[in-house]
């Protein structure tokens, strides 16, 4: 009969559970009536179906195998264009889209322009960068809100590159057709060049990732790091804006500590600042502020955001032109800017040499800042993105773009809030922000020659904002997780000292430390019973606990390997309150005292105890504990003596050993998910010193792999079974008390043969045994 709790009644119905019954009684309250199950117990009654493991092979030639279904589901998956554009809304999305694609178009091209300088090449370089990857994303992206394109982080790790393969160039050694060209145009071509050798080799090393199916490499950016690098890229990316703003001839460093140089050539030569350039630059980023507030705080009201960098910049570039600051104020200017596309170009092997790893570093922030953006929004709109494929579209893009003079792309934050917030569905809107940006490409960039660089600088650092807010991170990291924020720190600390390429590789195996500095020093708590229930939780926050005399209940919370074994060694022999090897030493030398007394006539027992024959004993086998220390770490063999040593019990004259009161000790490895092969000969070896000195240990909480992974690595003899292993604490807690009665029993007449010892829970959750008077329907 099986009773059901549900709502305010019972409702009973028959139920075949091997006989055993189960009740639910009303309330919070609930009676679970079981055996008590070892592994080995419940393994026999409840018989495990056999599941098939795929191996190697049969996942290859799942690989391997093709289908038209496998083949369709392959090609809608790497042309996500195929999926999504049929079932397109026209009469419900376009026009959001095209409102959409309109506005984060004008911000590309300013944007393009702007992040270009961060690059260290010049500004038109830059409208490229804004225009190729989001053609080859429109194809093959798997998100609908972002906005691919430069992103500033990217742009300054491009920029630290390209000014340390700069200065080696040699203008005298570059094959160029017109040899009427001034040094400065030569160098701007060693620049660009080398900052699209950078994009296509960190776009072949994205492509080969998505293809090889290892985007999960990016869950090694945890956010904490991914915050801290990007606050302290954005303080990079203030240095480098700060020679436009002042313009000042500064040079560029790419070695650690290059942002305190910057700073000092910057400070040391401050007295050339421009005054036209700072006040222009000062003024637009007031405005800037100010109108982001705006939009920020009426951001439900305003149908669209004011376009304010589009206003700044035809406002700073009609002043520009109409004063002609370039002439008067000897201001820097974008410049000529040429109309159309430039030729494609193949990568300089020599520089693909030398930026192997700067390329390496470029691709993962890039994947991890695009990746995080686009799963923001695919979780606020409710569709899947798949992290293979945005490397592959991502790949492809700075391929593309290296190819024709670009520099890479990810996203920005600020861009992609605009294409979502303004409406946009899909990424229709962002074709129509490329067709933006071709115009400006093909018929209107020469407007955009009188406009200030120190404009452009302006812009940059309008759209820090967000990332610079950062800061306030560290409060709450601290509140939350002291680890976290600890990351966050080290990361910024890195980032700022050492740059963003060796910066980001430091951090990345910083966090990597805290993960094995987590585990290496594990919390590890004694547990008693609280409320003479069935729960079970650490002593030292609960008043209300019940502990069984002589039992030890440890629990240790990570995973147990070669680096925490010994810590788990210490922490469990502090909890116990003595060293089991220490013990069984001791005991071993006592039983070589007392077989020699015994052997010599020395010593007599009696019912009362010992009785040695002689008033003192000199210690004349001190010696063993050094000569014959294996010896003593031996089980301990009284076979040969007429009598059974009480170790708890006075011993002869001279003759001390430690008296412990635990005789039994039960691991909770719950919370320990893997066991290594080191640390296994280590547990082992702690096991057998606790059971040498008859002190019995039980494992409970572990999964079958666990015990499977024991048994395949032979860790099992006569002396550590695999009967050690309970399902929960209680079943471990219930079976040493069945143990014990079942002891006294043993020497107790009145006991009958046939009694069958079990424990229940009652309803308020006590224990009892089963010979109590407990109601009729507890018991089982």
């Amino acid at each position: 009969m099986l009773v059901v709790f549900k709502g305010s009644s019972l409702k009973t119905r028959k139920s075949s559970v091997r006989g055993r019954k189960m009740i639910e009684p009303i309330g919070n309250q609930y009676v679970v009536a079981r055996p008590v199950y070892s592994a080995n117990a419940f393994e026999e009654e409840h018989k495990k179906k056999h599941r098939y493991h795929k191996t190697f092979l049969d996942h290859l030639k799942g690989c391997c195998s093709c289908s038209p279904q496998k083949a369709k589901r392959i090609a809608l998956s790497l042309l996500p264009i195929a999926s999504w554009l049929p079932a397109y809304r026209i009469k419900e999305w376009l026009l959001s889209d095209i409102v959409s694609g309109i506005s984060t178009g004008l911000v590309c091209v300013l944007q393009g322009l702007a992040y270009a300088l961060l690059a260290n090449i010049p500004p038109s370089y830059g409208l490229f960068a804004a225009f190729f990857p989001i053609i080859i994303y429109f194809f093959l992206g798997t998100s609908r809100h972002i906005s691919v394109g430069p992103f500033p982080v990217l742009s300054v790790m491009v920029g630290t590159t390209v000014m340390r393969l700069a200065p080696m160039a040699d203008p005298a050694a570059m094959d160029f057709s017109n040899s009427s060209m001034s040094n400065e145009s030569l160098l701007n071509e060693h620049k660009v060049m080398v900052a699209a050798t950078v994009t296509v080799l960190s776009g072949i090393i994205q492509l080969l990732m998505g293809l090889l199916q290892i985007g999960f490499m990016v869950i090694y950016l945890s956010e904490s790091l991914i915050s801290g690098f990007t606050t302290a890229a954005a303080v990079h990316v203030l240095v480098s804006q700060l020679k436009f703003i002042l313009q000042l001839n500064v040079l560029s460093y790419s070695d650690p500590f290059s942002i305190f140089k910057v700073l000092n050539s910057i400070f040391t030569q401050i007295e050339k600042t421009n005054i036209a350039d700072l006040v222009t630059s000062l003024i637009i980023l007031f405005i800037l502020f100010v109108v982001k507030e705006i939009n920020q705080c009426y951001k439900a009201k305003l149908p669209v955001p004011i376009p304010i960098e589009l206003f700044m910049t035809v406002i700073a570039t009609g002043i520009s032109y109409g004063f002609d600051f370039e002439n008067r104020f000897k201001v820097a200017v974008v410049g000529k800017m040429k109309r159309g596309f430039q030729p494609p170009i193949t990568p300089d092997m020599k520089i693909v040499e030398e930026t192997i790893g700067d390329s390496f570093s470029i691709a993962i922030v890039g994947f991890a800042v695009a990746f995080s953006v686009a799963t923001v929004y695919s979780l606020k709109h409710d569709y899947p993105i798949d992290g293979n494929q945005e490397l592959i579209a991502l790949g492809l893009s700075n391929i593309f773009t290296g190819s024709f003079k670009g520099f890479a792309s990810s996203t920005a934050l600020s861009r992609s809030a605009i294409q979502e917030s303004t409406g946009g569905k899909t990424q229709v809107a962002g074709i129509l922000s490329a067709s933006i940006v071709l115009i400006v490409i093909l018929a209107l960039g020469f407007l955009l020659e009188p406009l200030q660089k120190s404009v452009l600088a302006a812009l940059a650092l309008g759209n820090l904002k967000g990332m610079l807010m950062q800061f306030t991170e560290i409060r709450r990291l601290w509140r939350k997780d002291k680890y976290d924020c600890l990351i966050w720190i080290m990361t910024f600390i890195f980032v700022i000292v050492l740059g963003l390429a060796l910066g980001l590789a430091a951090s990345v195996a910083f966090q990597l430390l805290t993960i094995v500095f987590r585990t290496q020093f594990p919390k590890c708590s004694t547990l008693a019973n609280v409320g003479r229930s069935n729960i079970y939780k650490n002593k030292k926050d609960y008043s209300d606990l019940y502990e069984l005399e002589g039992v030890k209940i440890f629990r240790c919370s990570s995973p147990i390997y070669f680096a925490n074994i010994n810590f788990f060694k210490q922490k469990l022999i502090d909890a116990v309150g003595f060293s089991p090897l220490r013990i069984l030493r001791k005991r071993n030398k006592a039983v070589k005292k007392i077989r020699k007394l015994q052997k010599e006539g020395l010593l007599q027992v009696t019912p009362k105890g010992f009785i040695c024959t002689i008033d003192g004993l000199k210690d004349f086998d001190e010696e063993l504990d050094n000569n014959q220390i294996e010896e003593l770490d031996q089980p301990i063999n009284t076979a040969d003596l007429p009598f059974q040593i009480d170790w708890n019990a006075d011993l002869p004259l001279n003759i001390t050993v430690p008296k412990i009161e635990l005789h039994s000790l039960i691991l909770d490895f719950s919370a320990v998910s893997f066991l290594d092969v080191s640390s296994m000969r280590g547990l082992k070896t702690i096991l057998q010193e606790f059971i040498r000195i008859k002190v019995d240990v039980y494992i409970v909480g572990t999964d079958d792999d666990f015990i499977e992974k024991l048994v395949r690595c032979e860790f099992f003899d006569d002396e550590v079974k695999d009967s050690i292993f309970f399902l929960t604490i209680h079943d471990a807690v219930l079976h040493i008390l069945m143990k014990k009665d079942y002891s006294t029993a043993k020497f107790n007449s009145s006991q009958g043969k046939g009694i069958k010892l079990d424990c229940t829970i009652n309803t308020y959750g006590g224990l009892h045994n089963q010979g109590c008077k407990v109601p009729i329907e507890t018991k089982f």
